[in-house]
């Protein structure tokens, strides 16, 4: 399904994506030679550390352990015969594999002016070249940087504007139609020449021989005398366009995919219509990757509600057949490992993500949605998505994508951050980052999504939300309030907070006698006020009094309820001031 997936995806962007048996390919580093073939200078086409200038080349070979050269651009192993080993000896069979590649192109177009002075290049003393090579300005960066992804190879006439290696006239010398190895290819469905070996497609944390599909000699998975890709059928034209597909998704600058730890996920939706078009572009929005910042945070994100809730009411025209495909890899050693993969009717995955929406709404938020990014970030010690044990991500987005519960180390990750951060100067900085908002959200989400009989924990302080744990949160949040009125302080929040989540009723007592200190500072119709509230708290704690202990759920209540608690405080403070002003 997901090679299927992946080679429609290529039919669709059949316009703007190479051509078959061709690749848009990063080649960080030009040999520049004159039209008698001698060696004149390296030229840098990279862009930045990260990255080169791409050129539509022959696609590349997929290797085993047998040297293959590929079509006028490698590695400096087979162009040049150096490696980071520094062993001329060990890279020989590499040169001389990609000398007589050079030697079938120049036997097949001998007057070609291009493909003669590449030949002559070859034809000097070997040694001699690389010795020109070493002492070239560039050496330094070439020999630094051989391992990079970018760290290909190709020639340039000096004076030319294209490479040679994308010289169109060149490309196709080689190419016959050879109907040997023809079978039905488990792909497509069609009849075709079957690859032995598939294209090795890098993702960050990879090695740069690592694929998606692999097949093992000898190693126990070959049946019935087969051998290689004879095992499971793919065709060259189908390996190329799920090859190629993939790599479009993977470019730097794609807005098809986001990073989270060592995880990258792919989404793209199955046909280029409009609802397809907005439910990619309004997924990328809502993890918060655009390039620029907008002066109202809440802009795009807003508009992401909108796009996901016009598919879902069929404002945006959708069919049954329309789909959103999302895929995440991982890297594995010399292989691509399949973290998660889902194919979701569009409409259906509207719908996921507009409840996804709803359960991350909570009062007092920045913005309405909180990104991925944000949510991971809340609960790790330094505020680093990429610092959450590793299967959380998957655990989040699984949950998300599939309608499911929140991950349950999620929340506990949560509570432990709360707990964490009692201090006054630990509290306001998560405060000032969002994250004590982030947190309350996702507490709430979570909870809300369990199968259980508590009542459901509303977007705003819910006065009829008698859960006990619930009610301690508030009656501690006003506690607070009333001492932070009186004395400017929150000790009684570094020091007691933490025990009354767990243990109302070892705590309580001492709060609320200190409350009474704290009251006595504060204007006779403030402390009427406080009084009140706390009575009308009080009423609906249990008649035994408050709880022994608060499992961890009722915990996750208890800071909810201090938190729509300090909410409404907080408004109700901000209307009063502004009555006063009018």
């Amino acid at each position: 399904m997901i090679l299927k997936a992946l080679y429609d995806y290529y039919d669709r962007c059949k316009g703007t994506l190479p051509a078959f048996g061709r690749e848009l390919k990063e080649i960080g580093f030009l040999i520049v030679i004159n039209r008698e073939g001698d060696f004149m200078r390296f030229e840098d086409r990279r862009i930045d550390k990260k990255q080169a200038q791409t050129f539509i080349v022959k696609k590349q070979l997929g290797r085993t352990s047998a040297p293959l050269a590929n079509y006028l651009y490698d590695s400096s192993a087979y162009v040049f015969g150096f490696s980071d080993k520094k062993d001329f000896d060990g890279c020989r069979r590499y040169l001389e594999t990609f000398k007589k590649k050079v030697e079938e192109i120049y036997k097949a177009a001998p007057d070609n002016a291009d493909i003669t002075a590449v030949h002559r290049f070859y034809q000097h003393d070997t040694q001699a070249i690389l010795a020109k090579m070493k002492a070239d300005v560039l050496w330094p960066e070439i020999e630094k940087n051989l391992n990079k992804k970018y760290s290909f190879f190709s020639f340039l006439i000096n004076g030319d504007t294209h490479i040679i290696a994308e010289k169109e006239e060149l490309l196709d010398l080689l190419d016959a139609d050879n109907h040997d190895n023809e079978k039905v290819c488990l792909v497509s469905g069609k009849k075709g020449k079957i690859v032995d070996v598939t294209t090795a497609t890098m993702i960050p944390g990879s090695q740069a021989v690592a694929k998606i599909v692999s097949f093992q000699v000898k190693s126990g998975y070959d049946s019935y005398g087969k051998e290689q890709g004879a095992n499971a059928p793919i065709s060259e034209k189908s390996e190329f366009a799920y090859s190629t597909a993939l790599k479009h998704l993977l470019r730097s600058d794609s807005r098809n995919k986001f990073l989270i730890g060592n995880r990258t996920f792919l989404f793209w939706a199955s046909k280029d219509n409009e609802a397809g078009n907005q439910a990619e572009k309004g997924f990328f929005d809502l993890f918060g990757f655009s390039d620029t910042e907008d002066d109202d945070p809440n802009a795009k994100i807003e508009q992401v509600r909108k796009v996901f809730k016009a598919i879902y009411s069929g404002e945006l025209n959708t069919s049954l057949d329309d789909k959103f495909y999302i895929l995440g890899l991982a890297p594995n050693s010399a292989r691509i490992a399949v973290v998660y993969w889902a194919e979701i009717p569009l409409m259906e995955f509207a719908k996921r993500i507009n409840r996804h929406f709803e359960d991350m709404d909570i009062t007092g938020a920045i913005r309405p949605y909180m990104a991925l990014r944000s949510i991971l970030g809340a609960v790790t010690l330094g505020g680093k998505s990429s610092d959450v044990t590793p299967n959380l991500p998957d655990a989040l987005v699984k949950s998300i994508f599939q309608g499911q519960p929140y991950p349950y180390t999620l929340f506990t990750s949560c509570i432990r951050r709360i707990k964490a951060e009692m201090t006054n100067e630990k509290y306001n900085e998560a405060f000032k980052k969002g994250y004590i908002t982030t947190r309350a959200a996702i507490i709430k989400a979570y909870l809300n999504r369990l199968n259980n009989s508590n009542k459901k924990i509303e977007k705003e302080m819910d006065k009829n939300n008698n859960n006990q744990g619930y009610l301690c949160g508030r009656l501690f949040a006003v506690l607070d309030k009333i001492q932070e009125e009186a004395n400017k302080q929150h000790t009684i929040r570094e020091r007691y907070m933490n025990s009354a989540s767990a243990t109302p009723a070892a705590v309580f007592a001492t709060i609320l006698n200190l409350s009474l200190h704290h009251s006595e500072k504060l204007s006779e119709g403030r402390r009427i006020q406080f009084e009140q509230l706390k009575q009308e708290i009080m009423d609906k704690i249990d008649a035994d009094g408050f709880p022994a202990h608060l499992s961890l759920q009722d915990q996750g209540r208890f800071f909810v309820g201090y938190y729509h608690q300090r909410q409404k405080l907080f408004t109700k403070n901000e209307k009063e001031e502004n009555n006063n002003n009018q």
